[in-house]
């Protein structure tokens, strides 16, 4: 069977170094702070904020909530991204999208400073990735993947990575990873012809489509390093990733688990970021 790349040993490992830098900040008295800013209810936007609240207040991280109605005004949502930019105390913002189909998304992406981008969401981060600036920061989901293969020791330098999608969250980004750690990157998408043809001939793949179960035996060859980043529910109601892992795992060498891999390493990511967005504002004063 395959081995399983859990995300909770690296998340620990992940959450050692933070304090470390955390506690370096409270030294010279600056409180790394989280702004969240949410627009309705949504159940897995809760979910997610609760998450990222429980890890920040394990690493010494301050976090607030913004909760707006479903039907805020986009020039209160605007307001208030500029308010967060211009706060000093304040060193990352995460905003919780899809917005309301009122609220450009555009618009609030420009909005918000890429030095507190947190997530990644802002054209300045996503150039910052590509090029290789420093500038922003990486989407977290696609941070989390390269993070696992890290702690498990997984030396990307001269494999065949396939990336199983062309997202701006997950797909896109975590392709320039890769080719940061000198992986040979093929991405493939819904208009792949043959995606069993490229994805057997991979040594690592990162599943990243957002249906349950695309990746089946069928795809996979003996040896490989398997990357689930889906969060789907299941003909049985239960949480299943990208990838059928039963059918998958007897045959490949390892892969994430789903629940329990990319998804709990990515509040440590996030965490990360801003502890870095609070050390970068604190070479500034």
């Amino acid at each position: 069977m395959a081995e399983l790349l859990k995300g909770a040993p690296v998340a620990a490992a992940m959450s050692e170094r933070i304090r470390e830098r955390v506690s370096l900040l409270l030294d010279r008295g600056i409180t790394p702070t989280l702004a969240t800013v949410r627009v309705g209810e949504n159940d897995g936007d809760i979910y997610y904020e609760r998450s990222a609240g429980k890890r920040c207040a394990s690493l010494g991280i301050e976090m607030c909530s913004m909760a707006f109605p479903e039907d805020v005004s986009e020039d209160v949502l605007l307001e208030t991204i500029d308010q967060l930019n211009q706060d000093e105390s304040i060193h990352g913002v995460l905003i919780f999208r899809p917005l309301p189909k009122h609220i450009s998304d555009d618009n609030v992406r420009a909005a918000l400073s890429p030095d507190k981008d947190v997530d990644g969401i802002t054209d300045g981060s996503m150039a910052g990735v590509f090029t290789g600036s420093g500038r922003g920061f990486c989407p977290c989901t696609a941070q989390a993947c390269t993070e696992i293969l890290d702690h498990y020791g997984i030396d990307c330098t001269g494999k065949r990575v396939v990336v199983m999608g062309r997202s701006l969250v997950i797909g896109k980004p975590v392709s320039q990873l890769l080719l940061s750690k000198n992986a040979t990157v093929t991405v493939c998408h819904t208009r792949t012809r043959d995606l069993g043809e490229e994805t057997r001939r991979a040594d690592i793949i990162v599943a990243a489509v957002g249906h349950a179960h695309s990746l089946g035996p069928e795809h996979v060859a003996p040896g490989q390093v398997i990357i689930d980043v889906g969060i789907n529910t299941g003909e049985d109601g239960n949480m299943c990733g990208d990838v059928d892992t039963a059918l998958v795992e007897p045959i490949v060498s390892a892969i994430t688990p789903v629940p329990g891999g990319v998804g709990s390493v990515t509040t440590a990511v996030l965490a990360l970021h801003v502890v870095e967005a609070a050390e970068r504002a604190a070479l500034k004063l």
